[in-house]
């Protein structure tokens, strides 16, 4: 008997975001890409789009002078000129490395670098509790 031939579906390595090629939202402005942004993250860019836009900026000037790139800017809109970038967000103590990957666009960078972290307590010192009482003497 003939084995039933298999197709195999071949995806491509491209990335999308709403649709779009992210090579193509590329070379689009801030505010062309803020119509395909939640209404939220929209209304965000369309208000500071220069701000924004001053953002990516600075980011690529440091980029072409192999310089890490810091911010403290936790609340800018990761748009697609970010895409491969890595980034350090501020998170209140250190400045977390970030890259910025396609399935981050629309999100803040704050998101991606938490501020608080698990508590994680120690053993008990000497004189904490009334069995060491003695031993601290």
């Amino acid at each position: 008997m003939a084995k039933p031939q298999v197709k195999e579906i071949v995806r491509s390595k491209e990335a999308f975001y709403r649709g779009q090629k992210i090579e193509d939202l590329k070379n689009l402005d801030v505010r062309e890409f803020a119509k395909y942004l939640p209404s939220r993250s929209r209304r965000s860019v369309l208000r500071n789009f220069q701000f924004v836009e001053n953002f990516v900026k600075r980011c690529e000037f440091s980029q072409s002078k192999n310089k890490k790139i810091r911010t403290h800017l936790r609340d800018i809109v990761i748009v697609p000129k970010l895409v491969g970038m890595i980034i350090g967000i501020y998170n209140g103590k250190t400045f977390n490395d970030v890259t910025i990957s396609h399935k981050m666009l629309g999100h803040r960078l704050g998101e991606f670098a938490l501020t608080r972290v698990r508590v994680v307590h120690g053993t008990a010192g000497i004189g904490a509790t009334k069995g060491t009482k003695t031993e601290k003497k």
